[in-house]
């Protein structure tokens, strides 16, 4: 017959084996819903992309886009006194020209196009009442994470305020402005062709040039889309070109006018900017 002392002991061992198991169904638990949270998480990303490269598809098939030859219509802006600026070589390419009609219906939002050589940037511009509704909203309206591309909903899309912002996601499979994280490695900006962006819309067609690219922690100043003095706003082009990682060709003065492209580099609040300044334009 066992002592009272040993059926103590026996009665701590169960208590412990009884806590052993109780910790580990628990950390299993833990680690279940972990790994169920995570594959969720894959599941919608990779659900994301699809929806949204399948969307893209549809969009490109079903617009009539061309390249634009220049026209009596066709206006050079701020043409440089230096002949061997970068400028001259630019304003001989073509305006890019979107039929906005199929566009419309299918996205009455819908404010202009927009292409970046060297880049998979080549998609309809949205606008909204705010800059909220197409970071999780596509270009067809239905709810999606990777968003759409869009413009600030403080400029004006028909008469480009002094600096015009568009922002998207930075997708990691290189949609919405995901390949924007090539424009600062040197096999995209030592090829000077992919330091132009063709944006059309409804109204004109236009033509930009790359002036800076950099990235910054996330703030509020190289978004300010118009300023009230013409001394304030010289002091922002200096200070958003004097941020760039690399250099350019070419000038920029208050008599410009601005396109700023802002997208997320990283999970902590890092952007990547690009801006450049009109140089080509023609009315529709």
């Amino acid at each position: 017959m066992e002592s009272r002392e040993e059926y103590r002991n026996k009665k701590k061992k169960k208590k412990k084996l009884r806590f052993r198991k109780w910790v580990i169904v628990v950390f299993l638990l833990f680690f279940l819903s972990i790994f169920a949270f995570s594959a969720y998480q894959v599941y919608s990303w990779y659900n994301d992309n699809k929806e949204i490269e399948s969307i893209s598809d549809d969009v490109i098939k079903t617009t009539k886009i061309k390249d634009k030859e220049d026209s009596e219509k066709t206006e050079n802006i701020n043409p440089p006194e230096d002949v061997s600026d970068d400028y001259w070589d630019y304003i001989k390419m073509n305006l890019l020209e979107v039929d906005f009609n199929e566009l419309l219906s299918k996205n009455s939002d819908t404010v202009g196009w927009i292409e970046i050589k060297g880049t998979n940037v080549n998609y309809p511009i949205v606008q909204t009442k705010d800059n909220d509704y197409y970071l999780h909203h596509a270009f067809d309206k239905t709810y999606n994470d990777a968003g759409w591309v869009f413009m600030d909903y403080r400029n004006d899309a028909v008469n480009f305020n002094q600096n015009t912002i568009i922002y998207a996601h930075s997708r990691y499979n290189g949609t919405m402005f995901g390949s924007l994280r090539n424009i600062l490695k040197s096999s995209w900006y030592t090829n000077k062709e992919n330091h132009i962006m063709r944006l059309s819309t409804p109204t004109e067609n236009t033509m930009w040039q790359v002036f800076s690219v950099y990235t910054i922690p996330k703030e509020s100043y190289y978004i300010t889309p118009s300023f009230s003095t013409e001394e304030s706003y010289m002091e922002f082009l200096n200070t958003i070109k004097g941020r760039s990682e690399v250099e350019f060709s070419g000038t920029v003065n208050t008599s410009d006018k601005v396109l700023t492209l802002s997208t997320c580099q990283d999970d902590f609040g890092n952007r990547i900017v690009m801006h450049a300044k009109l140089i080509k334009k023609e009315s529709r």
